[in-house]
């Protein structure tokens, strides 16, 4: 199955909502994993490395769904969440949109499911992508690279970071980051940066 390599996970404290989820999306043909907490799922996988989807309940006891999203996000994960809310939750998950999750699910809605896990694990192979190619820069090339974004020439970006070096020394720097995270030009890298705001430090 497309993007069967990605793994889902499936985050709610109501056993019947997870346990529904897990039939429904098994038989689709995806690699599951389930838990019934925040906090069992975060000392559980590796978010900061690990790529694919996260189905996530807004409100749950112990940590929050958010509260769980917004350690995603501390620790740059490439997880792309979708969160599970009630209909009087709704507000509260498009903020959470807002601030970078994929989408939401009104629960329980199975169409709703089965409709927008497929542009989430597009989205997760995207970032999954970006992410081998952000892991080959060096230190010096992820700090070049949001200014180079930023549209500044590379005598500029020299007098912010290496003044004694020289802009030849981030003439190489620039063709580096071009070619580790295949872009052209700093229009495609500005395209990039933004698309990828939970990675760059930018």
């Amino acid at each position: 199955m497309k993007h069967s390599h990605l793994n889902i996970y499936i985050v709610d404290d109501d056993e019947d909502v997870r346990r529904s989820l897990v039939m429904l999306l098994h038989a689709q043909g995806h690699a599951l994993q389930a838990f019934d907490s925040g906090e069992a799922f975060l000392a559980q996988v590796d978010v900061a490395r690990q790529p694919g989807c996260v189905v996530l309940d807004l409100r749950m006891n112990g940590i929050s769904g958010i509260e769980v999203f917004d350690q995603l996000l501390a620790r740059r994960s490439p997880l792309v969440v979708l969160f599970l809310s009630g209909h009087g939750d709704i507000p509260l998950a498009l903020e959470q949109v807002k601030k970078g999750a994929c989408d939401w699910i009104t629960k329980p809605s199975t169409p709703q499911v089965l409709a927008k896990l497929g542009p989430a694990l597009e989205l997760a192979a995207q970032r999954a992508r970006d992410h081998r190619h952000w892991e080959l820069l060096t230190a010096r090339e992820r700090e070049v690279a949001p200014l180079l974004a930023q549209g500044l020439s590379s005598k500029e970006i020299a007098r912010q970071l290496v003044p004694e070096c020289g802009f030849r020394v981030v003439e190489g720097y620039r063709a580096k980051v071009f070619e580790k995270l295949a872009v052209a030009n700093a229009a495609e890298l500005h395209g990039w940066v933004v698309r990828n705001r939970w990675l760059s430090p930018a």
